[in-house]
């Protein structure tokens, strides 16, 4: 009999980040990479073109997390904001935990940099957590 292999649920996770340690995230997501096709028609070849691959474009990636008294990546943000010429770009990882907490596979991102911050929604009507997100440009994403 086969052991059954059942998938991961996509609610545990933990992201790291170079010198940024948070508690918990809400979401995290983004982990897209494509690569252009590029059409080159050939001679003698006239009912279909050649598809050849061209560069390879990664997404951003957006996190999400409850606000609280830590501001490490709105001050990681506004470094960047403000031009500063000693803004750190970062390497980072979102990893994914099986239910016994134990990592199955984890996204490598490289020299990332934060190119937008969104701050809460507020609502007199709501009992939600303020969520703060970030999105983080880069140069390379790895499944490890």
């Amino acid at each position: 009999m086969a052991i059954r292999k059942d998938p991961y649920v996509n609610f545990n996770f933990l992201v790291e980040i170079d010198g940024i340690v948070r508690a918990a995230f809400h979401e995290a997501g983004g982990l897209e990479s494509s690569i252009d096709v590029i059409e080159h028609r050939e001679g003698g070849q006239n009912i279909t073109s050649t598809k050849l691959p061209g560069q390879v474009k990664f997404s951003n990636i957006n996190l999400k997390w409850g606000m609280s008294d830590d501001t490490d990546l709105y001050e990681w943000h506004r470094l960047w904001a403000s031009g500063d010429p000693a803004a750190p770009r970062k390497n980072g990882s979102i990893v994914l935990l099986d239910r016994q907490g134990t990592e199955k596979a984890r996204w490598n991102f490289f020299n990332g940099w934060p190119v937008k911050w969104s701050g809460p929604s507020f609502s007199a009507e709501s009992s939600d957590i303020a969520i703060e997100s970030i999105e983080i440009a880069h140069e390379g994403l790895a499944r490890a």
